[in-house]
This record gives C-alpha cells, sequence and structure tokens, in this order.
C-alpha cells in the first residue's frame, strides 16, 4: 500500500465538486484510475433514472489465480465487491482539504467529503495494489453509486443481475477501519392526510371538524421515539390549515419506522395506522393513510464465516475488530435486495454533513489495508 498515493488520491477526489446528481466529474476521475490499473470500467443507463449527469460506475479487476503455494484457495464466491458513493452533500463547492496533527479537515465552510471519498480513495488503491502485485486473488468488482445522500437513487437503479450471495463491502460508515456493521434496519415513511369540515373559527366553530386536532389526537396516540434497542417512530412534519379564523379542514402528518427485524417494523406500522384510524371514529372527519417501503433491512449473524474472515483480517492488522448495528440505511440495504451479500465498512469519518468533518489520515490508511487484506 502506498501512503502518500492514497492521500494523494483523496486529496484529488474531494477537490472536484460532486454534489448529488452531479457526480459526473468525479466518474470519470474514477474511470480513468481504475481502468489504469487494469480493470474494465462501465457506466450503467440509470442516469436517466435517477437525473445524474452520468450512471453508476461498474469496474472489473480480473481474478488472480496464482501457482503453487500461491494459488488462491478454493472459495464459494465467484467475486469480491466494494462499493462507496460518489456524491456529497452540500455545501461541497470549491473543497480545500488540509493535514493537521494527522487529521484532515476542510479549509473553509464546506464539509470535507470524506462521505464517501474516503471510501472511493481506499477501493482506488486496493485495485491499483492487487494490480501491481503477484499475490492471488479472486474476481474484484467495484460499484459506485450516484445519489446516494438523496435516498441511494443510485443503487436502487443500478443494473446489477444474477447474483447469488457475493460479499459486498460498502465502505460508508462511521466508526474507526474494524468496525463492521453487520445489520440495518427496515425503513418506511407514512403520509397521513386527515380531512375535517371547515367553519368560521369565531361565529360557528361548532359546525367544523379540525383536521388538526384530529392529526393532534392521532399523533398523541403514537408509540414514537425510540421503542426498543433496534426499533423508532418518528413523526417529521405536520402541515395543515389555511388561516388563524378557519377551522382547518385538511393536516397532513410525515413520518418514519425503522427496525431491525420485519415483523417488528410492521407491528409499528399497524400501531400508526391504528392511532390514525381511531383518531376519526365517531367524528365527520377522515383519514388516508400512505405507506412506503424507503428500504429493507439487512442482518448477518456475527459468527457467519464471512464475518469472522473481515475481523480477522482487521486483528491481522491490529485494528479493533468489532460488530455493529445501525439504525441508518445505506447502499448496503438495496445491494441486499439484489442478491449481494453486504457488510458495512467503518471508514473513520468523523462529524460528517457539516463543515466540521474530519478524517484521520491513519484511519484512511487502515482502511486501505484492511480492503487489501480482506482479499487474501
Amino acid at each position: 500500500m502506498n501512503p502518500e498515493r492514497l492521500l494523494n488520491t483523496f486529496f484529488e477526489l474531494v477537490r472536484i465538486d460532486s454534489p448529488s446528481l452531479r457526480e459526473g466529474a468525479v466518474a470519470a476521475y474514477c474511470k480513468t484510475a481504475l481502468e489504469q490499473a487494469g480493470c474494465t470500467v462501465r457506466f450503467d443507463d440509470s442516469a436517466a433514472r435517477t437525473g445524474s449527469d452520468t450512471g453508476n460506475l461498474i469496474a472489473t479487476l480480473p481474478a488472480r489465480v496464482g501457482q503453487g503455494d500461491r494459488a488462491l484457495a478454493p472459495s464459494p464466491f465467484s467475486a469480491l465487491f466494494f462499493s462507496a458513493h460518489m456524491d456529497t452533500v452540500t455545501p461541497a463547492e470549491g473543497i480545500e482539504p488540509v493535514v493537521a496533527d494527522g487529521v484532515i479537515t476542510s479549509a473553509g465552510e464546506t464539509v470535507l467529503g470524506g462521505d464517501d471519498k474516503a471510501g472511493v480513495a481506499a477501493i482506488i488503491e486496493l485495485v491499483r495494489v492487487l494490480a501491481e502485485g503477484d499475490a492471488p486473488h479472486p474476481e474484484i468488482g467495484v460499484l459506485l453509486s450516484v445519489g446516494e445522500e438523496i435516498g441511494l437513487l443510485g443503487a436502487r437503479e443500478m443494473t446489477l443481475e444474477g447474483f447469488n450471495g457475493e460479499p459486498c463491502f460498502v465502505l460508508d460508515a462511521n466508526g474507526s477501519p474494524g468496525v463492521v456493521i453487520i445489520g440495518a434496519p427496515y425503513h418506511y415513511l407514512f403520509t397521513a392526510t386527515f380531512t375535517g369540515k371547515a367553519a368560521h373559527a369565531g361565529i360557528e366553530p361548532e359546525k367544523g371538524t379540525s383536521a388538526i386536532v384530529l392529526a393532534s389526537e392521532a399523533v398523541a396516540a403514537m408509540d414514537l421515539g425510540r421503542l426498543d434497542e433496534h426499533t423508532t417512530a418518528n413523526v417529521g412534519t405536520i402541515t395543515g390549515g389555511s388561516a388563524f379564523n378557519i377551522v382547518a379542514d385538511s393536516c397532513v402528518v410525515t413520518g418514519e419506522t425503522r427496525a431491525l427485524d420485519k415483523q417488528r417494523v410492521d407491528e409499528v406500522n399497524a400501531q400508526i395506522t391504528a392511532a390514525c384510524t381511531e383518531a376519526v371514529q365517531g367524528t365527520e372527519g377522515s383519514v388516508s393513510i400512505e405507506w412506503e417501503e424507503e428500504y429493507r433491512g439487512f442482518k448477518a449473524d456475527e459468527n457467519d464465516p464471512l464475518v469472522q474472515h473481515v475481523l480477522g483480517a482487521a486483528r491481522s492488522l491490529g485494528l479493533p475488530a468489532q460488530v455493529a448495528l445501525t439504525g441508518g440505511g445505506s447502499d448496503a440495504n438495496v445491494f441486499a435486495e439484489k442478491g449481494l451479500r453486504p457488510l458495512v465498512l467503518g471508514t473513520g469519518m468523523t462529524d460528517v454533513h457539516s463543515p466540521n468533518e474530519s478524517l484521520a489520515v491513519k484511519d484512511l490508511e487502515d482502511l486501505a489495508r484492511l480492503c487489501i487484506a480482506i482479499t487474501q
């Protein structure tokens, strides 16, 4: 592994503006770097559906079988996939990275872009090291997505098929390299539209039915917040009414639910639906509730040989190998639906989505080293 080259790659990546749906320039950089390292690279046809100025980047580095004592051991997997996303949150125009005391930050008022260009840089270094060396390795697939920060858009539209549980390591999590996210939740969104009856609030309020009151009673009856260790529910917005002196005839409530277990999230969704329907019973009001599956959850067993392989690779490098679960989603959730077997790797990113974002140089190096060790 070449630490200086890795750091330069990261600096070059973050200096390329790539807010969500404007990933074209960074995609072109990655294409050149990966092709020069021996990958075949293509872009899928997702741009027309995501609205990005580029498709997702999909690259392949051929396997090296080796000979004699260095022959590649038989593997149940035809390939190992490594993934990161090319977009960043804003403010992300004109990022200038600086290093002080071994920590990289943004020199200005922008984010750093380590989310997720630390992952992109580590993957490029991984491919370069494998291509330059003579160690055997399986086929390496690279999946660089667009629009992750605005709803996993690229991963959803990525044209992947024919997978049968191949490992996919998504480099996109808080925590030091060596932290392995083995589970992420099912995530649902809901919109509850309450309809009441308008009336003059000062002259004849008794002739009206306040949709805002109905919505308030429904929200008060919902189980919200952290419901257990791995289950949450939230009301995010409430909008309604047309004027202070009119009994509101409409109110819209939006929110979300998350749980690692499908049965559990179904129970929470049912409780929220019941709270809404019960709030309008016996009134002249009504409610319609729409649910949308944002993404499905996934969970691996800590004792799964793949998980243990990654933890063993981390230990071999002296990293704090540990598993964790998360309440957030990533491209990994979508890849699980597409037939891959995802694990999310900690990258060292800190205070992401803010101008305070930082990344230790050592964490960037350890992330690349861990990816290389995983392939051995």
